[in-house]
């Protein structure tokens, strides 16, 4: 039973691969020093596109619906028969991306449902070969470097059209076709395209690392991509961890939350969840703020169009990244967690309070242990007066009224790296009177 709150998609990790990934030690293909040189570029990014794209979309039920309806493999292949993108729809995905600020995209180059967006030799289940008639992945390879973004590929483990995908976890014979299968197709989305940013593998249903070969798989990739990043799906602990619709930062390693716009990866027809601009701009600091990486989601339709809401929060997000994208870029991790009305990000000595609950014409931010030298609003670059005991930093005379949109982010240049200590006003704030 998968439980409550709980993604198909991290359930489905933990009953297979995911519980191995805890047991199971990567080879080290890389040194320390050679990991960092390929992520230096991810870890600067912190804000990315994700892109689930499929027959699925021509439902417009979630990525998930050939498994959650029940529908059989033979009624779900015919989707491929109305699946006919319009042409180099992915530039305008590269271009949104571009205008919100993201440095780099993901796309799903076959999801669970089998069917593949790049040209395979290993099966006719592929756009080329179906009424697409077109390499789907050379399309927004093209696209992404047409906007100088970097490109990776998403790539499902657990496939649900394959004969062999589910029997694979008891017949040996059938385990060694499927493997074969999925380090063939692997192979071909490694050597075909290029350059590949990032390799993002997802559910490793139902069989463990070892079942899938998986020390062998990256051994295979990197000598392929040297340069490319993969993450933890294929039961080994990768360049960086996924949590998947929380943000749950790794003290320890390189993390990425990826989410949804809405609450489908897919299109969704139906679907009006949809996240403000506010709630993805803080979800952002939060993600650079403790170290990581933000991956959002789009979903676009069978013809490729992105639907409206996804242009509109995104256009938004992007103007707010215009002004204020230096303080999210190649930021570290900060102590200052904020308080019930701001967040913070920082480099070096240099705090970025970013607030999203306006209070008014006075800001006080409390528990920071640092001296403050300097403060301004980091959009326009305006000094703003202020004043500071033990307890606080008080920022003075500001507007009734929010002068940015959706939050209003400052700098302040600190004597040291930024701290706060709240426990430190709790204790020895004076106290007087019952």
């Amino acid at each position: 039973m998968q439980p409550k709150g709980m993604s198909r998609r991290t359930y489905l990790n933990m009953m297979g691969a995911g519980a191995a990934a805890t047991r199971l030690t990567a080879a080290d293909y890389t040194t320390a020093e050679d990991r960092e040189r390929r992520m230096k570029w991810w870890h600067e990014a912190k804000f990315g596109m994700f892109i689930h794209w499929g027959l699925y979309s021509v439902l417009g039920r979630h990525e998930w619906a050939m498994e959650c309806e029940g529908i059989p493999v033979a009624e779900y292949e015919q989707l491929a028969k109305k699946f006919v993108p319009t042409p180099d729809a992915a530039r305008a995905w590269a271009k949104l991306a571009k205008a919100a600020g993201m440095k780099y995209m993901v796309m799903t180059s076959k999801h669970h449902e089998g069917f593949c967006l790049f040209n395979s030799k290993l099966t006719p289940y592929c756009a080329p070969k179906q009424a697409a008639g077109r390499d789907l992945v050379k399309e927004y390879f093209a696209a992404a470097r047409g906007e100088g973004l970097r490109a990776g590929l998403y790539y499902s483990l657990m496939d649900w059209h394959h004969p062999d995908g589910a029997l694979c976890a008891k017949d040996e014979a059938a385990r060694r076709r499927f493997v074969d299968y999925i380090h063939g197709q692997v192979r071909e989305i490694c050597s075909n395209y290029g350059k590949l940013d990032v390799l993002w593998y997802d559910v490793s249903w139902p069989l463990n690392a070892a079942g899938w070969e998986s020390e062998r798989m990256n051994k295979m990739v990197f000598e392929l991509q040297p340069d490319t990043i993969v993450n933890n799906r294929n039961g080994l602990p990768g360049d960086f961890s996924t949590p998947e619709q929380h943000i749950v930062a790794s003290k320890d390693r390189a993390w990425e939350a990826c989410m949804t716009m809405n609450d489908s990866w897919g299109y969704h027809a139906s679907d009006d969840a949809w996240k403000t601009p506010k709630t993805v701009v803080r979800n952002l600091i939060t993600c650079a703020r403790q170290g990581g990486n933000y991956l959002l989601n789009i979903g676009p339709k069978a013809d490729g169009s992105i639907p409206a809401e996804s242009v509109r929060i995104l256009t938004a997000v992007g103007k707010w990244m215009d002004r204020n994208g230096a303080t999210i870029y190649g930021t570290e991790r900060c102590q200052v967690w904020g308080g019930q009305f701001w967040s913070a990000t920082r480099k070096g000595n240099i705090l970025y309070p970013h607030i999203y609950f306006w209070p008014g014409t006075v800001a006080s931010l409390g528990g920071l242990r640092n001296k403050v030298l300097s403060a301004k609003y980091f959009a326009t670059g305006q000094p703003v007066k202020f004043v500071q005991d033990d307890f606080r930093v008080r920022l003075l005379n500001l507007p009734a009224a929010p002068p940015d949109s959706p939050v209003t982010t400052f700098a302040l240049t600190l004597d040291g790296e930024p701290k706060q200590d709240m426990n430190y006003v709790r204790v020895e704030r004076k106290r007087e009177g019952v």
